[in-house]
């Protein structure tokens, strides 16, 4: 337990820091239905579907290796 606490806070972090950006990446979506100029909007429009499906990959990976080290760690107790 003592060696996968330090893992675990880095890995919620992480996770943290991709919700933000998918939380970015939506308010930028949302911006971009507001601009009347079709280059900028499709330039926009792309940048924040890029933006929001790698932070939701991240998130997931995040996730997953969280679920991981806890199911790991409980194993090691038993």
């Amino acid at each position: 337990m003592e060696k996968t606490f330090p893992w675990l806070v880095t890995l919620v972090v992480l996770a943290l820091i991709a919700l933000f950006f998918i939380l970015f990446g939506i308010d930028l979506l949302y911006t971009a239905y507001q601009i009347t100029e079709p280059f900028s909007f499709v330039m926009t429009f792309f940048a924040s579907n890029l933006i929001i499906l790698i932070s939701a990959t991240l998130l997931l990976i995040f996730v997953l290796k969280i679920v991981a080290t806890i199911r790991k760690s409980k194993d090691r107790e038993e």
